[in-house]
C-alpha cells in the first residue's frame, strides 16, 4: 500500500488514468485513503485563488423565460467569445420546438442556435401551429451527479453552490459527462477535460452579471441572489406565475428555473 501511495504522489494523473484503464489493478476506493490530498477542493479555478473557502449567505439562481427567448442567439455567441468555445461544442445552447396541429413536436438545434433562427424549418411540409425556444445550460444542482462520479474530485460544488470543473485535475474520464441527467457537458477537444456552463463564475465574483444574461436583448435570462429580497429573481421567483426546474423526478435539485415551461419540453 505504501509504494502505491508513493506512487499517486509522484504523479497522480497517470496513476488515475492507469487505474480506470484497467492496466494497475485494484479499486480507487481502495487505493485512495478517505483523507488524501486528492480529495481537497481545487483551488486552481480563476477568480477564486487565494480566496478563502467559507460558506456564504448567497444563494444564486438563474431563470430563463422561454415566453419571451426569441432564439436570436446572442447568448451563444457571448458564450463562445468569453471562453472561446471550439466548434461543435456548446456551454449553453438554444433549442427550437416546432409543434404541429396534430400536436407532434420537433426540436433541433443547428449549431447550437449560434447564428439564430431566421428561417423556418425546411424538412416539414405540414401546417405549424407554434413554434418557441429554450435555452439550456448548467443547472447548477444542489445535489449533483456528477460530483459525485468524479473520481479525483475535478468536478466539485464550491460553498457558494457553484458546481465547477478543475481542468488541472480533470483526468478527461466522462464519467461526470454520462451522469449529467441534463446533457450539458463536454469533453474539450483541446484541452482533454471536461468542460461546461459556469454561470460566469469569475464574472460574479466580480459583481458581474454572466455574460449571455448582459447580452440577452429581451431579458430571457436573470441571475442573481436569492436571499437577496430586492434582486430581480427574489421577485420573480415570490412573485405570480409558475416556474419550475427540468427534470425534477431526478433529485438534483436544480438552481435554474424555467418561466412558462411547456411539457414539450424535454
Amino acid at each position: 500500500m505504501d509504494s502505491i501511495i508513493s506512487e499517486l504522489n509522484k504523479d497522480r494523473r497517470q496513476f488515475i488514468k492507469n487505474v480506470l484503464k484497467g492496466t494497475i489493478s485494484g479499486s480507487l476506493l481502495l487505493v485512495i485513503p478517505a483523507g488524501a490530498d486528492i480529495l481537497k477542493m481545487p483551488e486552481q479555478i480563476a477568480g477564486i485563488r487565494g480566496k478563502e473557502w467559507e460558506m456564504t449567505s448567497q444563494n444564486f439562481v438563474f431563470i430563463v423565460d422561454i415566453t419571451v427567448c426569441i432564439g436570436c442567439g446572442s447568448c451563444v455567441v457571448a458564450d463562445k467569445r468569453e471562453y472561446q468555445v471550439p466548434d461543435g461544442n456548446y456551454r449553453t445552447w438554444v433549442e427550437r420546438y416546432v409543434k404541429d396541429f396534430e400536436d407532434n413536436i420537433y426540436v433541433d438545434s443547428p449549431d447550437g442556435g449560434l447564428k439564430g433562427y431566421q428561417t423556418p424549418r425546411k424538412d416539414l411540409d405540414k401546417p405549424i401551429r407554434d413554434t418557441f425556444f429554450v435555452p439550456k445550460l448548467c443547472n447548477m444542482c444542489k445535489d449533483p451527479s456528477c460530483v459525485q462520479v468524479c473520481p479525483v474530485g475535478a468536478t466539485f460544488r464550491s460553498p457558494d453552490g457553484f458546481v465547477l470543473i478543475d481542468a488541472k485535475r480533470c483526468i478527461g474520464c466522462a464519467y461526470c459527462i454520462q451522469a449529467c441527467p441534463y446533457s450539458v457537458r463536454f469533453l474539450n477537444p483541446k484541452s482533454k477535460t471536461a468542460d461546461k456552463c459556469s454561470w460566469c463564475y469569475h464574472r460574479v465574483r466580480k459583481g458581474l452579471l454572466p455574460a449571455c444574461v448582459n447580452v440577452c436583448p429581451t431579458g430571457a435570462r436573470k441571475f442573481g441572489d436569492l436571499n437577496d429580497k430586492v434582486s430581480e429573481v427574489y421577485k420573480i421567483l415570490s412573485g405570480p406565475g409558475v416556474l419550475t426546474v427540468l427534470k425534477r423526478d431526478m433529485g438534483n435539485y436544480p438552481a435554474l428555473y424555467y418561466k412558462g415551461l411547456r411539457r414539450e419540453v424535454v
